[in-house]
């Protein structure tokens, strides 16, 4: 219990409150952080993390409670304010400028910036002791995920925060990355400084939290000390129920459906990775996984798979049809079914309702008929089965998808695509800032959906995630595709090395 805990308290939270039309994100939270302790906090999506630390951090204001900061009352009207008494954050979308440097970036999120040169010095310093090293003049857009994470973290530092809010701060980060980001946090620890840690990734809770706090339905049901207890009672807390992981049936593979021979594109970004001669086939039955760090040409291959970039007929076969040429309507008229990584702005239409958003990915006779007329009644009804399958929640269908948490709306995404049960399916970052009961039923669901005859592709930074569901796997890196590799041969320590550009090929676990 908290009151246990004796150490300095750095922020008390005492009834925090916050409602939005038709929900209560907030209902009388209580909690507090202590200086120099790393502090989880948890929940599934919807349960109102982001509303409470966008309080705690002066994007909006609580309805009703209190804050205290080092025992002052606290109430930030804007993030300058927050900034200004100790509180950093590093959101798990960055905010940065491909084509500006890394001092450049810096300076921009800086209340009084010193001299580019000046700022420069600090830059190289405090990320060398932190062992975060950065090159203040390197192009932002030249930069790994996990480095441009680090310009993130710099630039929170160098206000000397006492408190730093980290959200899914591993998504992205490859395994020696987040080793990294770890020792560089325990640091901090050392220092005094406090963290509060919001993440869906259980274990590295259990590894690197000191406390946790659990919300769900936007109230506290918990909090427990992650290093004593599992990460399975950790989920269930958050859930308030019991789950399974994913279930995997032995599959037998069937006739190849989908076929990729000597891809390659040029990207049009000019901060983009361009795909050179990929090459790999997925069977019926067979779910392929690609892994890699982000920024290596994921994008633009679901961009080929899709149809959204046009390749060479032959590149892409689907049932040996050549589709290279095919757009993205024409591809899915043939059964084939895409979810890109990003979902507000590519997956989903932000400013459209539920219901808009199904039916503009939807193509059955009973949706649209020849004549062209939409039945909306189906459409409102295939609406509602996927917010009931997929557990999305919103207040009504008729809610913009833009007011969905990120979690929610992956959920709606994934649900979309999938109650199509298309014959190929490619997917993107499937499970992405998803909690772990929503992980373990979109995980299940694309198990499922391979064991009826389809062919999937997942491509995901997420080793934990790539194991579970995978049969076969290769990494991209800079643009170019390992050989295919069983998974069942496969240890972690392999896909990392693979996953971080080591030892491409891999020869000896080759599949036949």
């Amino acid at each position: 219990m908290e009151e246990c805990r004796v150490a300095e308290v750095l922020l008390q939270i005492d009834g925090i409150s916050k409602s939005f039309p038709g929900v209560k994100a907030n209902d009388e939270v209580s909690f507090q952080i202590n200086s120099g302790e790393i502090h989880a906090l948890l929940g599934e999506n919807g349960a109102g993390k982001s509303t409470l630390v966008k309080m705690i951090y002066g994007l909006m204001q609580p309805d009703s409670g209190n804050m205290k900061l080092s025992s002052e009352n606290f109430r930030p009207s804007e993030p300058s304010k927050a900034r200004q008494s100790g509180i950093a954050m590093v959101f798990q979308h960055f905010s940065l400028f491909d084509a500006l440097n890394v001092a450049e970036n810096i300076a921009l999120g800086m209340e009084n910036p010193p001299k580019l040169q000046d700022l420069s010095e600090k830059i190289e310093t405090v990320s060398k002791s932190y062992g975060l090293p950065l090159d203040p003049k390197r192009l932002v857009g030249q930069l790994s995920a996990g480095e441009r994470q680090r310009v993130e973290i710099i630039r929170c530092l160098l206000q000397n925060p006492k408190l730093l809010i980290m959200d899914e701060p591993t998504s992205v980060l490859t395994p020696n990355e987040v080793k990294t980001l770890f020792e560089t946090l325990l640091r901090l620890k050392s220092e005094g400084k406090s963290i509060l840690y919001i993440s869906h990734k259980l274990e590295e809770i259990r590894e690197i939290c000191d406390y946790a706090t659990i919300l769900r339905g936007g109230k506290k049901v918990g909090s427990c000390i992650p290093r004593d207890t599992s990460a399975k009672q950790i989920g269930e807390m958050m859930v308030g129920k019991s789950f399974s992981n994913p279930s995997r049936k032995t599959r037998s593979f069937g006739e190849e459906l989908l076929k990729v021979a000597n891809l390659s594109v040029r990207t049009k970004d000019f901060f983009g990775t361009s795909l050179s001669d990929i090459n790999f086939s997925v069977r019926v039955g067979e779910i392929l996984g690609i892994g890699g760090v982000a920024g290596n040409g994921q994008d633009e291959l679901l961009s080929a798979l899709s149809g959204e970039e046009k390749t060479s007929p032959s590149t892409i076969k689907i049932f040996d049809q050549p589709i290279g040429r095919l757009a993205p309507d024409e591809r899915r008229a043939l059964g084939m079914r895409a979810a890109p990584e990003e979902r507000l702005g590519h997956a989903a239409a932000p400013a459209m309702t539920l219901i808009e958003n199904t039916l503009i990915t939807s193509h059955s006779d009973d949706v649209i008929n020849q004549w062209g007329i939409i039945n909306f009644d189906n459409v409102k009804e295939k609406t509602k089965d996927i917010v009931s399958e997929f557990d999305v929640r919103t207040p009504t269908l008729d809610n913009a998808a833009a007011s969905l948490s990120g979690g929610n709306l992956q959920k709606f995404v994934i649900g979309r695509e999938i109650l199509q049960k298309p014959r190929v399916f490619v997917v993107n970052q499937p499970t992405w800032g998803v909690d772990a009961a929503a992980a373990a039923f979109i995980r299940q669901s694309i198990l499922n959906l391979a064991s009826h005859d389809s062919a999937v592709v997942v491509i995901s930074q997420d080793l934990d995630e790539l194991f579970e569901i995978c049969d076969t796997f290769a990494v991209l890196t800079n643009g170019r595709m390992s050989k295919l590799h069983d998974m069942r041969s496969l240890s972690s320590e392999d896909v990392g090395l693979l996953m971080g550009g080591s030892d491409l090929d891999l020869k000896n676990h080759d599949t036949a």
